[in-house]
């Protein structure tokens, strides 16, 4: 193989070993017992990968369209679209279901490896006089930048953006040639569609490189950046009938965290630079110690143009200034402040750094004076890092060693056996560093964020129970209480309630907060809700409860038929809410703070937070407290001794469930019900008993809903159609919002590419 087709192997292989040598040394799965199942790793990605195995392998409850699983029935595109998309995510079919946190973890070491390799190859590509394996250590430096290895690896989707950016920096290599006319659109379509919000990034970040290119080679040109622009367009066209849906997803979400930016103390971000450091609200801009040196270094040298030395110093310093200006970063964010890390575009840095360092070395090993001078820049930002708290003593020893190894590998003489030992410098300062800084940002992830148990025995016990007692669409089964993570059915088996994504509709929070659920995350990690009214509301007939499924038959099918009238209207009781869904009263009010014998008590206390008890029987821990937590309605037990008042954390409202009058109720609505019901990867089918009313869905009225003859409507928060009283076949369909104009667009944006593609030859003469 020629040494210049080395360079991406060796780039992957090196980001790998680093990776996994960290986790390794943290002793964190798969290389030891602690587990990596951290926020919404664990909550989102890990079942949101697990819903794709059950796709892949026709397993699954709903389709591509619809979710069946979760939410009590959600729009599945825009979660697709946010973090299932990767051309590399369907690798999970070829592992057990069992060992899908393997497979997560194989996919993001791979994409790391792969940001290596893309990087690498980009840095031959505009500059192929350099050494071949200083590619690969700066295509490797890119991929474990501290980005990568404290928060992209627990966000694998971000990742993708990671591998974007060195591809969409060539897609702008070849604009600039006038080349790839087919190849590029289709290259930006692949990375929007991997994962459009750091793809949106990488974009930007690609475009400057891509000015400070054409302004240092005196290629500027109008018609280029039209041509740049034309290209990514089409690319994002191309992509768009999965990005309009995942927009408009998000459109009809509920509200997120509205924040403030503000940016980060100084001495903190330079501290970030520097191997061994971790923090939640800082920009992980560590990068190998060697790019910041060579990057330092090109400020120096005389032998290169002093526009090149001054554009690519310029344009470092503008992206590491522009994250810390309040305009900048909307920008940077698509123009909104995330919820969370609020630096997520700091890759985009660290790529930018390493072209700038490549643009010298490209041009051969630098001199002492230029080497000198990129070392004082190092120095001078670790002395600024010094009053930083970040600052760890692994920091500055690796730093500093990574510098006199590196500094010494570049004085080494440049052929034979130095040659060697320098790459043996320079690739241990690589591996060394990056492995350091991974098994620390493990360690810290584990005792800073919020972390859930791995997969094991139990939970694998636990699905087994869920799947044998599966009667879907006959009735729901629902994964319960406790909670693993954020989407349960997702990752356990039934059909839940339980859901948590970017793209959870407001009219499902809202709903369910309304019958008295429970949520995290600002109303968009929704909670199982145990409750006997709302299981015989939505079918469920059999639910994971005290280590075993419990079964009722108080339930009712997936569609009934209410009277003609006006659609409940909820008020601020959940009690009362339940029962105008259910058009029964099945509540007593307490007497004296007391609920009648025989009744269950039901604990409505949202912001409490702290331990409820009835009597002898077992405590009840609500975590309350909004906007950010909301409690859900608990049953305290059935009340057995006269007058027994339960022991509350803090005010709320009781309700004393008759479990007879519920009977009564469910009897009455069975007896019009649906008599056959079919669910469809895309809707939902049912045969109705004539006589009229409202045909009423155990699915919440989301938008994207059309049925057959008639107008979608809700009732209390749910799917419903009205009926002539002729009228005995229901016949809904589910289409992503977005879905028609994002597939207009695309064939749109096709219908243009092939004109670029054609017009040229058109031109030529015979």
């Amino acid at each position: 193989m020629p040494n210049t087709k080395r360079s991406s192997p060796l780039a992957a292989l090196l980001a790998a070993v680093a990776v996994c040598a960290g986790d390794a040394v943290a002793r964190v799965f798969p290389f030891g017992p602690r587990h990596r199942a951290v926020n919404d790793l664990a909550n989102q990605f890990v079942p949101f990968h697990a819903r794709l195995w059950d796709l892949l392998h026709g397993r699954a409850d709903g389709g591509l369209l619809l979710d069946w699983q979760a939410g009590w029935g959600t729009s599945f595109l825009p979660d697709y679209g946010t973090y299932l998309s990767s051309p590399l995510a369907p690798l999970v079919a070829l592992f057990p279901r069992a060992d899908i946190e393997y497979a997560v973890y194989t996919i993001t070491v791979l994409k790391t490896a792969l940001a290596a390799a893309a990087m690498a190859f980009l840095l031959r590509r505009v500059g192929p006089g350099g050494v071949w394996w200083w590619a690969a250590v700066l295509g490797a430096s890119y991929a474990l930048c501290g980005w990568s290895l404290a928060e992209g690896t627990y966000n694998p989707m971000w990742l993708d953006g990671l591998i974007a950016f060195p591809l969409l920096c060539l897609v702008g290599e070849w604009t600039r040639e006038g080349r790839r006319p087919l190849l590029g659109p289709l290259v930006v379509a692949v990375c929007w569609l991997a994962n459009f919000y750091t793809a949106y990034m990488a974009t930007l970040g690609a475009g400057l490189v891509l000015l400070v290119r054409l302004a240092a080679t005196d290629s500027f040109r109008v018609r280029t950046l039209g041509r740049a622009a034309l290209t990514t367009g089409l690319g994002i066209g191309l992509a768009a009938p999965v990005l309009v849906p995942v927009f408009l997803g998000s459109r009809h979400a509920y509200p997120g965290v509205v924040r403030d930016f503000a940016p980060a103390d100084g001495t903190d971000v330079l501290a970030r630079l520097l191997p061994v450091t971790y923090g939640f609200a800082t920009p992980a801009a560590f990068v190998c110690t060697a790019v910041p040196l060579l990057a330092g270094a090109l400020l120096f040298r005389r032998d290169a143009p002093g526009r090149e030395r001054w554009l690519w110093g310029g344009l470092c310093a503008a992206v590491a200034m522009s994250m810390q200006w309040g305009p900048t970063h909307l920008v940077w964010h698509v123009f909104a402040t995330p919820n969370g890390s609020p630096y997520r575009q700091t890759f985009v840095l660290s790529g930018v750094l390493v072209l700038a360092a490549w643009t010298g070395l490209a041009r051969g090993l630098p001199d002492r004076g230029a080497l000198l001078g990129g070392s004082a820049i190092v120095l001078v930002l670790a002395a600024g890092a010094l009053p930083s708290p970040l600052l760890t003593s692994w920091s500055l020893l690796l730093a500093g060693a990574g510098l006199a190894a590196v500094a010494g590998a570049l004085l080494l003489p440049r052929r034979g056996r130095y040659g060697l030992l320098a790459a043996l410098l320079v690739t241990g300062t690589l591996l060394g560093q990056a492995a350091a800084t991974t098994a620390y940002a493990d360690r810290e992830r584990l005792a800073r964020l919020d972390d859930y148990p791995p997969w094991g025995p139990e939970h694998a016990r636990r699905a087994a129970a869920l799947a044998a007692a599966d009667d879907w669409p006959a009735s729901r089964t629902d994964s319960g209480l406790p909670r693993v993570a954020g989407n349960d059915p997702l990752l356990l088996g039934g059909q839940g309630s339980a859901y948590y994504s970017s793209h959870t509709p407001a009219v499902l929070t809202e709903t369910l907060a309304a019958l008295g659920g429970g949520w995290t995350s600002r109303g968009r990690n929704l909670l199982s809700l145990d409750n006997p009214v709302t299981d015989a509301l939505f079918g469920v007939g059999a639910r994971w409860r005290d280590g075993a499924v419990a079964r009722t038959d108080t339930r009712l099918p997936l569609v009934t038929v209410r009277p003609p009238g006006p659609p409940p209207a909820y008020g601020p009781s959940p009690f009362r809410n339940q029962e105008l869904l259910l058009g029964s009263r099945v509540y007593e009010p307490p007497h004296a703070g007391a609920c009648r014998v025989g009744t269950e008590v039901f604990l409505w206390s949202p912001d409490a937070t702290g331990t409820a008890r009835l009597g002898d029987h077992p405590p009840v821990h609500l975590l309350g407290g909004g906007p950010k937590r909301r409690a859900a309605m608990t049953s305290l037990g059935v009340q057995r001794v006269p007058g027994l008042k339960p022991v509350l954390p803090g005010p709320g409202e009781l309700g004393c469930l008759d479990h007879a009058r519920l009977r009564s109720a469910v009897t009455a609505l069975r007896a019009r019900a649906a008599t056959s019901i079919r669910v469809t990867p895309d809707g939902i089918r049912a045969t109705l008993p004539p006589g009229g009313g409202t045909a009423v869905v155990a699915a919440p009225r989301i938008a994207g809903w059309h049925c057959a003859d008639t107008e979608a409507l809700a009732y209390g928060g749910l799917l419903a159609v009205p009926l002539r009283p002729d009228r005995t076949e229901l016949s809904c369909a589910f289409r992503p919002p977005g879905l028609g104009a994002g597939l207009g667009a695309g064939a749109l944006a096709a219908l243009l590419l092939l004109v670029v593609l054609v017009a040229p030859r058109r031109e030529r003469p015979d």
